[in-house]
């Protein structure tokens, strides 16, 4: 099937035919192992390059082993021992210095989505113009790299739906197999296409919200080169001066496009009829503005391949569903568009200007301000004043006895690198990281290694935290541990000076923090059933260590918290509250670390097993005449 070009090809493409045409012209043994030596590193299979990063180690060659770990994990984000090897190498070589063997693969995808994220950026801070520019150019470099990536399905193919011993394909079936993996792939282009190198979730709707960012902005800033094409627009040529309002034909031609993939987005064609009123008062008919025509071409290809792909599953004998690739989550991601009849700039009824897009939505209602329950404990901060979003600060949760309590136990009991696969600095090599969970705590307890008394208040005081946070934030359901952790940090002497790094980077606690992307991926290796997360502090004798929240960037800072005996900060788990700590410079911090689940079926194990624990030795207080349970065998 010979599938139409997403436009002609510009000083890219002329570019890659000269260099091609260049290449056959030169047939001797030189070029060829010149242009051989291109192509290899960009073809090594995933089991060489998994195994790269130890034979390299081998050799001492540490920069060599971590650029090879980090271009596997970036093909293959779902491996978990390598996103392991990776933060490692950080500590190691450094961020910065880790490099993607298979760049020249992932530049276009790159490329396509830094223009769209720019002119997104642009369009947040209402210069108009400028995310024309972008979001046109990212629509330019996504025809470039559909098409690269259609190329590169081209070649040897695994049909696995016909994967066991028994079966024997026959000439015909084999090259019909063949050629429906080659279809597949290239149908999955928008997906990959939408998928940051190193993740796994696509950007959802990535496509059409090129379309449904322009129609909104071409409708507030007309483009300085109102006599070109759309497609015409060129990046380097930026006007200082205040731009004229309004492109009606432009905005309409998006919007009318964005409309060939979701045909029924009733906001969208309210915006339409509005714009079809806009042009008839300035005299031009709304019937002459059509769709952009490499989405129409794109979506009758897309469809094409669609309906050879049902017809051919249903001749081979194997399922095939077609998957919705401009998904929306919860009807519309964004809220990008004019309020419906709008004719000025007037702030509307939910109090965001026209246009703007709301503050980031849960997947639950969001409350708080509920009773924090006991006596003595005190609202510090609220979401509102630590700037961001169910976030909230208390003091006097503990008192400075249970602190001391708490610090002694600690010291009895912990382990280094307890939660981190026994890495005594999983996150900074300039710390030493210890940790303990309350089963463990409760079996030092009842051995007699600490106090028991200790050792039950590290549970109770787990368990009055959940409580404040179930309460605080107006829960509907039960709040469940998901996991239960008292965490000491101990600068190491002899390398804190002229530090600048952080003792705990920032990271969001159920999704995976991409702040180019501005993102939050919420999937695996991230523990993405974390609904709320808490930190009780037990001590404030140190320097540095401060918590502190920021913007999806990593970067921005948004509040920042000094722990001390009894404080207590909790925030919901998602990409709303990218937090991290600031490293810890002198003495010993430690907390008692909470994160919870809404979702029982994720409930912490070694919490309910010390559940019973703590149930038997309530029954061996009371004496042998009630039913019997015996603690050690809990423990």
């Amino acid at each position: 099937m010979k599938c139409a070009s997403w436009m002609p090809a510009g000083e890219e493409g002329e570019a890659a035919a000269s260099e091609e045409s260049n290449w056959a012209a030169d047939p001797s043994r030189d070029a060829l192992e010149r242009d051989l030596a291109k192509v290899i590193p960009t073809v090594l299979p995933a089991p060489l390059l998994e195994n790269m990063p130890d034979l390299h180690g081998e050799l001492n060659q540490l920069d060599k082993a971590a650029d090879a770990a980090h271009t596997f994990f970036l093909a293959n984000p779902e491996h978990l021992e390598a996103q392991q090897n990776v933060e490692n190498y950080k500590t190691t070589v450094g961020a910065a210095g880790l490099v993607d063997r298979e760049a020249r693969q992932h530049m276009p995808i790159l490329a396509l989505q830094e223009d769209y994220l720019l002119g997104v950026r642009h369009y947040d801070h209402e210069e108009y113009h400028l995310a024309t520019v972008f979001l046109e150019r990212a629509l330019r470099g996504y025809g470039t790299a559909d098409e690269e990536c259609r190329v590169l399905c081209e070649g040897p193919q695994r049909f696995e739906e016909y994967e066991y011993l028994e079966y024997r394909a026959t000439l015909y079936e084999a090259v019909a197999d063949h050629y429906m993996q080659v279809l597949l792939c290239r149908h999955e282009c928008v997906r990959e296409l939408a998928t940051r190198p190193g993740r796994l979730s696509p950007i959802d709707n990535f496509l059409p919200l090129h379309y449904d960012f322009l129609q909104f902005a071409y409708y507030k800033g007309k483009s300085p080169r109102a006599g070109q094409a759309s497609c015409g627009v060129q990046p380097w040529h930026f006007s200082p001066f205040p731009l004229p309002v309004g492109d009606h034909a432009k905005a309409l031609e998006c919007a009318r496009s964005y409309l060939l993939f979701h045909p029924e987005d009733e906001d969208v064609l309210d915006n339409e009829s509005y714009y079809e009123s806009l042009l008839e008062e300035e005299s031009v008919d709304p019937e002459s503005i059509k769709p952009r025509e490499e989405a129409e071409k794109f979506l009758r290809r897309h469809q094409l391949e669609a309906d050879l792909l049902r017809t051919a599953a249903a001749g081979l004998g194997f399922l095939y569903t077609e998957p919705s690739y401009w998904s929306v989550p919860e009807g519309r991601q964004d809220e990008h568009r004019i309020p419906s009849g709008a004719h000025s700039d007037h702030v509307d009824g939910s109090g965001q200007p026209p246009g703007k897009k709301p503050p980031l939505k849960l997947d639950r209602e969001l409350r708080e301000g509920g009773p924090v329950l006991f006596s003595g404990v005190t609202l510090v901060s609220t979401s509102e004043q630590l700037n961001g979003t169910q976030r909230v600060l208390l003091d006097h949760v503990i008192s400075e006895e249970e602190c001391r309590e708490l610090q002694w136990v600690a010291n009895g009991i912990l382990l280094a690198g307890d939660g981190y696969r026994g890495k005594t600095s999983p996150h900074t090599p300039n710390e030493k990281f210890e940790g303990a969970t309350v089963l463990k705590a409760l079996k030092f307890g009842y051995e007699g290694r600490v106090p028991l008394k200790g050792a039950r208040l590290f549970y109770d005081v787990s368990e009055k935290a959940r409580q404040i946070v179930e309460s605080y934030f107006r829960l509907n359901s039960t709040l469940y541990f998901s996991y239960t952790h008292l965490v000491c940090r101990t600068a190491l002497a002899g390398q804190q000076e002229r530090r600048n790094d952080l003792s705990h980077p920032i990271h969001a606690d159920n999704c995976l923090l991409d702040p180019e992307a501005n993102e939050c991926w919420k999937e695996p290796p991230a523990y993405t059933f974390r609904d709320y997360s808490a930190l009780l502090y037990m001590n404030s004798d140190f320097e540095g260590g401060e918590f502190i929240f920021t913007e999806m960037d990593a970067k921005t800072v948004t509040a920042s918290i000094k722990p001390r005996c009894g404080r207590m900060i909790s925030f919901s788990s998602g990409g709303e509250n990218p937090h991290g700590v600031k490293a810890v410079t002198r003495g010993q911090r430690c907390a008692v670390a909470l994160w919870f689940t809404l979702n029982p079926l994720y409930r912490e194990l070694e919490r309910l097993q010390a559940d019973e624990v703590m149930a038997a030795l309530e029954q061996e207080r009371r004496g042998p005449h009630e039913l019997g349970i015996n603690p050690r065998d809990e423990l």
